[in-house]
């Protein structure tokens, strides 16, 4: 036998001998979990204790099949287990926090007991695990987004908790159960917002705006002198302030959405301009020289070459654009729109203190601009799959 295979071997005997006593990542959390959750426990049950824990007579079976569930996933999570069961275990301790919500004590958190803030403890050390293991899943792209999936829907129970807890006002902060009463009840008005906001808007501004600088930019790469003069006007549209552009784009086009398609095409101008004028000349001076060589076309090269390396900087600036657009567009309803739109609903509703409204409102938006970012993502995974930064990512 080599050293090599000898090596190996006792390698491999090592790992096998290791193995069984590694745990899953996290112990160290369930483990303070499972300590929070046994004080919080017993917290309920010396309940005649003064100050131990200040919950009504229909809180408390609530409060104590909360912490059963928690103790349940707390324990299973000790150990490694499979994706579907880590899963499971991620639902089951979002459904002792659902349960968890309706604890919070009648009189306030000035007079909650000990018991009660332990459980808010352990359920946010519950609300870790989870989000750690389910970083650590290593599976499909889906495994690789359900941590941030995890994280979002423990934001929002820790939200509706707090201010439920602490009894928040509706205008400084809505519950997130007020807001999504809103996002149904007035689900008709907010698409019709959308309609007017997202496609006659943000979508043609955006379109308008990445279709001339991707023009400019190739009339730069293709005469030289062009640079000198355009660039200069190109950097000045960027350093113009919205603010003081979307009156005056108001004045020019009307209330409609003409003024705000062209708010949105000044805003997407440079950007695109600039990253695809850096992608045309990303190209190698070896493989341009080669081109000269066999005698291609300026077409030719710029077909084959050029556009092929900017594929990626290119969909970068559609990303920032696409951003870009949203907020340019709901932005420039501030300054005169017709009776619809986003940010009209904003300005008006929050004007009439409607906050739950005012949040459903940001909340299409977000998700929105959050849909128009994952989309360009799945194209740029699709156009430029053979760009370095794309494959490391993958």
């Amino acid at each position: 036998m080599s050293a090599i295979t000898l090596t190996a071997a006792v390698a491999s005997q090592r790992d096998a001998a290791i193995a069984p006593r590694r745990r899953a990542p996290g112990g160290v959390l369930a483990l303070c979990a499972l300590l929070a959750i046994a004080l919080s426990a017993a917290m309920l049950l010396l309940a005649d204790v003064p100050g131990a824990l200040a919950l009504d007579a229909a809180s408390q079976p609530r409060a104590l099949a909360a912490l059963g569930l928690l103790l349940l996933a707390a324990v299973r999570l000790l150990w490694p287990s499979r994706r579907w069961m880590t899963y499971g275990l991620t639902l089951l301790a979002l459904a002792a926090g659902l349960l968890w919500l309706g604890v919070p004590p009648a009189t306030g958190a000035a007079q909650a007991g000990s018991g009660f803030w332990l459980g808010c403890v352990a359920l946010g050390l519950m609300a870790l695990l989870t989000v750690h293991r389910c970083a650590h899943l290593d599976g499909s792209r889906l495994d690789a987004q359900s941590a941030a999936a995890v994280l979002g829907l423990w934001a929002l129970l820790f939200w509706q908790l707090g201010v439920t807890t602490f009894d928040v006002p509706r205008v400084i902060l809505p519950a997130p159960q007020w807001v999504l009463s809103s996002l149904v009840d007035r689900a008709g008005t907010l698409a019709q917002d959308a309609m007017q906001t997202l496609v006659r808007e943000a979508l043609a501004g955006w379109l308008i705006g990445c279709g001339l600088g991707f023009g400019v930019a190739l009339a730069i790469d293709r005469h030289g002198f062009l640079q000198r003069g355009l660039l200069p006007i190109a950097s000045m549209t960027s350093a113009v302030p919205l603010v003081g552009v979307a009156p005056i784009a108001v004045m020019w086009f009307g209330f409609g959405w003409e003024s705000k398609a062209a708010v949105v095409a000044l805003m997407t101008f440079f950007p695109m301009l600039v990253s695809t004028l850096a992608g045309l000349r990303a190209a190698g001076r070896l493989e341009a020289e080669l081109m000269q060589t066999y005698g291609a076309s300026h077409r030719q090269t710029l077909w084959l070459l050029k556009l092929p390396s900017a594929v990626p900087q290119m969909i970068t600036a559609l990303k920032i654009n696409a951003t870009l657009a949203l907020i340019g567009a709901i932005v420039a309803e501030f300054f005169g729109s017709p009776t619809v739109g986003l940010g009209f609903r904003i300005s008006t509703e929050a004007a009439r203190m409607n906050m739950g409204l005012v949040w459903a409102a940001i909340a299409v938006a977000s998700a929105a601009g959050s849909a128009a970012y994952a989309a360009l993502v799945l194209l740029e995974r699709r156009a430029a799959f053979w760009h370095p930064s794309v494959r490391s990512a993958v």
